[in-house]
């Protein structure tokens, strides 16, 4: 048979999760390849543009799908797990469950209405943003994924070079202080190349739903009131509750600039701290400047 579609690939990627507690992505591959009968040279099929192999995209991108719609989970980097929610959908079709995921996903972002638009009453530029976008989105979260499989100190770490990358420090290093005697604070970096200021850090390695209260908060400026610092960044891998954004915008002899991981994973991705281009698509139109300066037929005839 040809290789199965991403969305095809989805009902049996649930029952294989179901079936087995447990799966890391080549043992996904594989189980996959053996149920849909992939031949060797279908498996080994790449895009016409030479990159990538094809089926092994369509497992990554129907396991994204399912995991951003929260039918799967990934307990640990690149393996993966049914969740309750995903247990409910062993039944559905492959239409049923791309339904559910489009509507999951359409209220994860701001313009719901032009994502439930009808794909073939998109131009297919739209179609190719439209992607693009989707395709980001799903690095924001293997972005975070990565981040929360390493350790709280490599966090750290982690937030000092991107902030070095964004522009701050200069050729400076920022400071990333010892655990043993942090006094709340886990990081220190300039504020521009001169020095004439310092931001201190401090960051937060939690899981998506463990929210920062308004109490960490208020804890971190009081760290910054021992150092005598007027400027911090509070980030984290989750997010804010509200209390705690109403708290750190009604300051007003500190300020205090909070990152959620939605915005972290953003900063990372664009900024390209351990991130590299896949793939380049060049779209050409004509240079109506250039092609305006030829003589056309009817000129030459009148000549």
């Amino acid at each position: 048979m040809s290789i199965p579609t991403h969305t095809q690939i989805r009902p049996p990627a649930l029952q294989l999760l179901a079936k087995h507690e447990t799966l890391i992505l080549k043992e996904f591959r594989k189980l996959l390849a053996e149920q849909f009968n992939l031949t060797d040279k279908e498996l080994s099929q790449k895009y016409n543009s030479g990159k990538g192999l094809m089926f092994d995209h369509r497992v990554s991108w129907a396991l994204s799908g399912l995991k951003r719609a929260g039918l799967v989970l990934t307990p640990a980097r690149g393996t993966y797990q049914i969740s309750n929610q995903g247990k409910t959908m062993l039944g559905a079709t492959q239409d049923e469950i791309k339904k559910y995921i489009n509507e999951k996903l359409a209220k994860r972002t701001q313009n719901t209405e032009e994502n439930n638009q009808d794909v073939d009453s998109q131009t297919p530029e739209e179609n190719l943003y439209s992607a693009f976008e989707s395709i980001r989105e799903s690095i924001y979260d293997d972005i975070i994924d990565t981040i929360l499989s390493k350790s709280p100190k490599e966090f750290e770490n982690l937030v000092m070079k991107l902030l070095q990358a964004m522009g701050y420090g200069g050729e400076i290093k920022g400071i990333v202080t010892p655990h043993s005697n942090d006094g709340g604070i886990d990081g220190i970096i300039k504020e521009d190349v001169l020095g004439l200021g310092h931001i201190h850090i401090q960051a937060k390695r939690y899981a998506k739903d463990n929210k920062i209260s308004r109490e960490e908060i208020q804890k971190f400026v009081g760290a910054l009131a021992s150092v005598q610092s007027s400027k911090g960044v509070f980030i984290t891998t989750s997010s804010y509750k509200d209390t705690a954004k109403e708290y750190a915008d009604g300051l007003s002899n500190v300020t205090v600039i909070l990152i959620d991981g939605s915005q972290l994973a953003e900063y990372i991705y664009e900024y390209s701290l351990g991130m590299k281009v896949e793939q380049t698509i060049e779209i050409k139109k004509i240079d109506s400047d250039f092609w305006g300066l030829m003589d056309d037929e009817k000129h030459l005839k009148q000549s």
